[in-house]
């Protein structure tokens, strides 16, 4: 036999775990607790299992389940990684004379600032707490208070529509600042706790030289056209090589972190992770679904669980009378560190809004659970102290989004939004898709079955008759808000059109039509209307004629897109093309200047109230919407 293969393993351990992971997603389905991040559920279940059908299994089984736990936290701080643009906080390096008006609305220069205060304020924070107990490192134990969550920061603002406003920018740069700061910090203090000071600290300084190195590799050789078609080629079916290669990048960043110490590999696993970052768009990769799937499917779950199996509630006995003073201390202290920085933000914001942004960058999860355990192994802190701060994980992560919304209500139905009138799959797609791109959709739709599974799936919709106008009326419909008529039924679309028309005066109304003998009625209305036999036509006539183009424009959506930005900066009107300094990752396809269509050249002049036409990646999209409007 070529390979021997041994039964005898016992495998029910397994399959306590991989029954607690499926159940945990499922029960706060069932019972509508969405809103509540099914680790802490992990955590506790893993804790009753541990006591009452884990205990007394043998020494090999649990040494597999420890393996899985420490694949899941590698992947954790991979993924965490992944989170964070680096694109975007490279774009937010000052590139002007630095005044206090731009420094407050750098959002690099203000995170920065909030961490240090943080540090700070975390470092006075755990001297006062040092009087109501025995804490052995204090900076330390300072260092694990100012940690932050991205991963619980990220899906809260999403929830909201708030990643791309200003606001939600500042908080998510904010937290990325607070965990690359405070993972680079926890990697340098555990690396001197235990080795002390000498030349091998600048192994660690290699590392990160190395990460710079493979991240501008990655970034000049990703374009290369025989990477693409190999990528392309064998991303799918058995081969997967984006999946094998990712999982290449994170075993290479751990198995160098390993070889300088083992308190360096949370900083190599996070490392891989932020050069991957580099090579993608983070919300539209399929990539990215594919490597939650592994870690939050499989791997991720045994870290969370292992730590309720782990978790010991008798170590808190440490404290004796002093346990309930030193918990409420610690937690205010855990919250005051981030609000009072917070702080920077209310000039631009007001005092609720910064105050706000504080409570939500108060939730701990995955980092100061990590954290706490490499100090328990360290010695630096008691196994009283790490149970102090998994129960303080469990806390802010549930009560700070809770919080966060009461201090500041989102108001789905204010501001710039779409309305899509009807519930089919063609409309819950576009809804997605608008979302991908930061836009406000909601959905009308007037069956209730259909409204509840639209409202299953996490796209805002509101019940109800779009042909009745009250429902406008109650969605507060806008001069400015689009409004797509995707009822299923051809006089339908065509009644919503008819009454959006006369009874607001609507102007921005996008309907579907079926039958070309509509168009005509339609345009007496003044309606934009898609005719969805000539797109199928169309799509069909291009995959014949020019299916390479057609295949490029498709499968780009992933990392590319086109934007109108229109030209509202004074400094830009009256230049040339040629004078304007466009993003490499960006080109400018058309100018539109009143009713005209114009093709441009270096020697185009631009003019205010031009709309450029920009093909680009986000970041580049960004850049330019920044140069040409000024925003």
């Amino acid at each position: 036999m070529l390979l021997s293969i041994s039964f005898h393993f016992d495998f029910f351990p397994l399959l306590v775990v991989a029954g607690i992971a499926w159940f945990t997603p499922v029960f706060l389905s069932l019972f509508k607790l969405k809103k509540i991040p099914s680790v802490i559920l992990e955590i506790i279940l893993g804790y009753f299992v541990g006591r009452y059908l884990l205990e007394g299994i043998d020494h090999e089984s649990f040494r597999i389940l420890e393996f899985f736990a420490l694949s899941g936290f590698i992947f954790l701080m991979f993924l965490g990684g992944l989170e964070i643009d680096v694109d975007q906080i490279l774009a937010s390096l000052p590139r002007r004379k630095l005044t206090y008006a731009r420094f407050l609305k750098n959002p690099l220069m203000v995170g920065t600032s909030q961490f240090v205060v943080a540090i700070v304020l975390a470092y006075g924070g755990t001297l006062l707490l040092s009087r109501i107990i025995n804490i052995p490192h204090v900076w330390y134990f300072s260092l694990i208070m100012v940690t932050t969550s991205v991963g619980i920061v990220l899906p809260v603002l999403k929830d909201r529509g708030e990643v791309n406003t200003r606001f939600g920018q500042m908080i998510i740069i904010s937290a990325a600042i607070a965990d690359i700061f405070s993972i680079i910090l926890f990697t340098f203090t555990a690396f001197i706790i235990k080795q002390g000071f000498h030349l091998d600290l600048l192994l660690i300084l290699a590392l990160i030289v190395l990460f710079f190195i493979v991240y501008k590799l990655v970034n000049r050789f990703k374009d290369i056209p025989v990477f693409k078609k190999l990528s392309y080629q064998l991303s799918q079916a058995a081969s997967q090589i984006r999946i094998r290669g990712s999982i290449l990048m994170i075993v290479i960043f751990v198995v160098i972190s390993q070889y300088i110490g083992e308190e360096v590999v949370l900083l190599g696993a996070f490392l891989s992770g932020l050069v991957l970052s580099s090579m993608l768009h983070r919300e539209r990769s399929l990539l990215l679904v594919k490597l939650d799937g592994m870690g939050f499917g499989f791997f991720i779950p045994f870290f969370f669980i292992m730590v309720g199996v782990e978790f010991d509630p008798s170590a808190l006995a440490e404290f004796d009378q002093s346990l309930i003073w030193f918990l409420l201390a610690l937690l205010v202290t855990l919250y005051a560190i981030k609000i009072i920085p917070a702080f920077f933000w209310k000039r631009l914001f007001g005092t609720r809004k910064a105050v706000s942004g504080g409570v939500l960058m108060s939730s701990r999860l995955s980092l100061i659970i990590a954290a706490a355990a490499i100090g328990l192994k360290l010695g630096v802190i008691t196994e009283g102290i790490n149970a102090s701060f998994i129960i303080m994980a469990v806390v802010t992560c549930f009560a700070s989004p809770v919080i966060y919304n009461w201090l500041s209500p989102g108001n789905l139905l204010s501001g710039n939004k779409t309305i899509i009138v009807g519930g089919s799959s063609t409309a819950v797609l576009l809804a997605r898709r608008l979302n991908v791109h930061g836009r406000k959709a909601i959905i009308v739709e007037n069956d209730e079955k259909r409204f509840r599974e639209i409202s299953d799936k996490g796209i805002s919709v509101l019940h109800g008759d779009g042909c009745r106008q009250e429902v406008f009326e109650k969605l507060k419909l806008k001069p400015d808000n689009y409004v797509v008529i995707e009822t299923g039924d051809d006089e339908q679309n065509l009644k919503v059109s008819r009454m959006l028309r006369n009874e607001f005066q609507h102007e921005k109304i996008i309907s579907r039509i079926s039958r070309f003998s509509l168009e005509g009625r339609y345009k007496a209305l003044g309606v934009e209307t898609i005719d969805v036999t000539q797109i199928l036509a169309t799509a069909i006539e291009n995959l014949i004629v020019r299916p390479t183009t057609y295949h490029a424009l498709v499968e780009s959506f992933e990392n590319f897109s086109v934007d109108e930005i229109p030209v509202n900066n004074k400094e830009v009107d009256g230049q040339q093309l040629k004078e304007v300094p466009f993003h490499k990752d960006a080109i400018l396809m058309m100018v539109k200047r009143g009713n005209n269509f114009y093709i441009p050249h270096g020697e185009t002049y631009f003019r205010l109230g031009d709309v450029l036409h920009v093909f680009g990646t986000d970041t580049a999209l960004e850049d330019t919407r920044r140069k040409i409007s000024g925003a």
